[in-house]
């Protein structure tokens, strides 16, 4: 099976200090994630989403801090993450759709609910409410001037339920303004072989799309990658994996692999082979330890022990080596 081209344009969308930030036992000071977003613009991500600012007051501090100048960003935009409006009001009356606005972010990116469980049970509306909603917030965010990004949560559960109606989602927020739409397994439970065709289906609405990965079957960057091969052209993970319960899509692995297997130009040279350094330095802010078997980065990742494998190395370290680890 031949790989696929990269596309014309290509986001890496990092999610460490929101979605990354809600696993257990990790807290994030605004200089703590002051200091990672700083790792993150050298490591060559394209955006860095830094929290909920109305909702999280620690969030609110850090997009202030950073429109004040205390983080200066060479490469990466700065995005800030957001609900739709809520139910029975305006995008316009709405003060977290305001926060939005507010944060000075170039980029925002909303969470929408796209499946129909979730709407009738989790918002206590109808369908119809919930497209709303999503249109509402859009456009209203548009005409503020920020380019939007649209999370459909659950999206994958939710085309299982009414595919219909999860693309109607995708659809609303495309024809609303959202830049990208980014399809969700928030519960983590996809597997490789399922995404393919849910993608294609998604994009036969002719909107750009991403996706968003949870690592519940141990499958977030198998499953990113079955999406980029299905065309998605924008991807979202965390350094290191962090996230609630078993993590997200590791955002150093899934740059490695389209690096280094696809063959994409995503960061510099300079950037992939700081990777290790970037992924330990965050580890020591977060106060995480480093996984010692994390592909690329982990410090057992090129340990060979003993046998067969320490025997070859002898001869070529490259017999047992998937890459060359300089």
């Amino acid at each position: 099976m031949s790989l696929p081209v990269a596309p014309d344009t290509f986001h890496v969308f990092d999610t460490t200090l929101r979605d990354g930030a809600q696993q257990e036992g990790l807290r994030l000071t605004v200089a703590d994630k002051l200091k990672i977003a700083r790792h993150l613009d050298e490591l060559g991500v394209d955006f860095i989403e830094g929290g909920w600012p109305g909702a999280n007051p620690n969030d609110t501090a850090f997009f202030a801090a950073a429109a004040e100048g205390q983080l200066v960003l060479q490469h990466a935009e700065l995005v800030a993450f957001g609900f739709t409006r809520r139910v029975g009001v305006t995008a316009a009356d709405d003060p977290l759709v305001q926060a939005l606005i507010d944060a000075r972010t170039p980029v925002v990116c909303i969470v929408a609910k796209s499946h129909d469980e979730h709407v009738f049970r989790a918002l206590h509306t109808t369908l119809q409410e919930n497209l709303e909603m999503i249109r509402d917030t859009v456009a209203h965010l548009v005409a503020a001037g920020r380019r939007v990004f649209v999370d459909c949560e659950h999206f994958f559960d939710g085309y299982r339920s009414d595919p219909a109606y999860a693309l109607e989602c995708v659809r609303t927020a495309a024809e609303a303004g959202a830049e990208v739409v980014v399809l969700c397994d928030t519960n983590g439970g996809m597997l490789p072989s399922q995404m393919g065709d849910i993608v294609t289906a998604a994009g036969a609405i002719g909107v750009d799309l991403g996706v968003h990965c949870h690592n519940d079957t141990g499958c977030a960057v198998a499953n990113t990658l079955a999406a980029v091969d299905a065309g998605v052209m924008h991807v979202q993970g965390t350094v290191n994996g962090h996230g609630e319960r078993t993590g997200n899509a590791n955002i150093i692995t899934l740059i490695a692999n389209l690096q280094l297997k696809y063959g994409w130009s995503l960061v510099s040279e300079t950037s992939l082979r700081e990777a290790t350094r970037i992924s330990h330095a965050i580890s020591g802010i977060t106060n995480v330890p480093p996984n010692s078997r994390q592909p690329y980065v982990g410090m057992s990742a090129f340990a060979h022990k003993a046998g067969l494998h320490a025997s070859a190395i002898k001869v070529d370290a490259n017999l047992y080596q998937h890459i060359d680890p300089t």
